[in-house]
């Protein structure tokens, strides 16, 4: 069985997709690009910017589905060019506390709103 998580203090979803799906105890988060869900817009500045915003709205798609930060058991990072790789590490390790999460970063050729990063993770209860 599976249940479809949804908040409004995420961007809502802008195509035939969930916020998140839990299904058997995990929960798997779509990509988050950083845009603000109460203005809808992309949040201004660059990697850090848009790689804190995606974390803050991962955060609260997971706060939905019961879970923090710490349940996130693998990540998939894309970005619009693999240069930006260390700026947003340096955010995305702040947002972690002991263990890591597995992780995949790839460059992609462009990305929804013409964003820097996007990020998707699964999570287990």
């Amino acid at each position: 069985m599976k249940k479809v998580i949804f908040t409004a203090k995420a961007p809502a979803a802008i195509g035939p997709y969930s916020q998140a799906i839990e299904a058997n105890g995990m929960v798997f988060l779509s990509g988050q690009i950083p845009v603000n869900p109460a203005t809808g817009n992309v949040v201004e500045g660059g990697v850090k910017e848009q790689t804190a915003r995606v974390f803050e709205n991962i955060k609260n798609v997971l706060a939905e589905a019961g879970l923090t930060m710490a349940d996130i058991v693998k990540t998939t990072v894309f970005l619009s060019d693999m240069s930006l790789f260390g700026d947003m590490n340096e955010v995305y390790a702040s947002y972690f506390e002991g263990d890591f999460p597995a992780r995949s970063a790839v460059a992609v050729k462009a990305l929804p709103k013409n964003v820097q990063v996007e990020i998707e993770c699964i999570a287990v209860k």
